[in-house]
This record gives structure tokens, sequence and C-alpha cells, in this order.
């Protein structure tokens, strides 16, 4: 099983248990049963400060993730460290689930740097919400 560790600084109550059932399904759909699992939840600010320290970038955004073992071969006995995926709970409301599948795809490895790879990734996130029966959001997956 994964083990997901929860941290919630966003200031408001998030569906954390939700959350991380839905992370763990995400995983394993894409062929991860073991390993941990950060899953932190910001307000609007935190969110910003992250992105302009790590991204360069000046403006608050739906999910940050920060991979460590990704899909890289681990040693034997050793868990795998998938990193952590941040959400902001006011930027992605109720519609959680595809920013959260997006982060998630982002510790296993996947990117949206080309056109390509960003209609993988969209394709990859609509099937993971197909899978858990979850209509997708008008906004960015």
């Amino acid at each position: 099983m994964v083990a997901v560790e929860v941290a919630n600084r966003s200031g408001i109550e998030v569906e954390e248990d939700a959350a991380v059932a839905f992370a763990r399904e995400v995983l394993a759909g894409e062929g991860v049963e073991e390993g941990e699992l950060g899953l932190h939840f910001v307000g609007p600010e935190e969110m910003r400060e992250l992105k302009r320290d790590h991204l360069g970038v000046d403006e608050v955004t739906d999910v940050l993730s920060f991979p460590i073992d990704a899909r890289e071969r681990v040693e034997a006995g050793v868990p795998r460290q998938l990193g952590d995926a941040i959400l902001c709970p006011q930027v992605v409301g109720e519609q959680w689930r595809g920013p959260l599948v997006h982060g998630l795809l982002h510790l296993l490895g996947w990117d949206h740097a080309t056109a390509a790879q960003t209609r993988e990734m969209t394709r990859l996130t609509l099937a993971a919400l197909a899978l858990s029966g979850v209509k997708p959001a008008a906004r960015r997956l």
C-alpha cells in the first residue's frame, strides 16, 4: 500500500480521507502499489511562494509536484519515495480530483512540455477520472 502523509496548512477543511483514497486509486491504476507520498494542502500565499521559489513564476496555481523517485528503479527493500503533491484548495475548490491526478502524474515522471506529452497527460487524467466515476471539470486537466 502507498503510505500517504497528509498536511493541511490551507486554513480550510478539506476531504483528506477522500483525497488519500483517490490518490492510492490513481497510483494503483498507474501500477504503483507500494511507496510513500506526501499530500499537502496549502493556502494561496504559500502556493504562490512555492511556485515563485521553485519555478520562478510569481502566481498562485492549483497544484505543484516535487518528485523524488518517479519510476526510477529502487533497491529491494527500500520504499519508493514518490515525492510531494501540493494542492491549493482555495484554487481547486470541489474539483480537486483533476488537479490531484495531474500532480500525481508529474510525480511519476509525466510532463507536458510538448503537445504530444500534453495530449498523453490529458488522456491519462481523463482515464483516471473516468475509472473513479468522476466527471472532469472544464478547467485545466
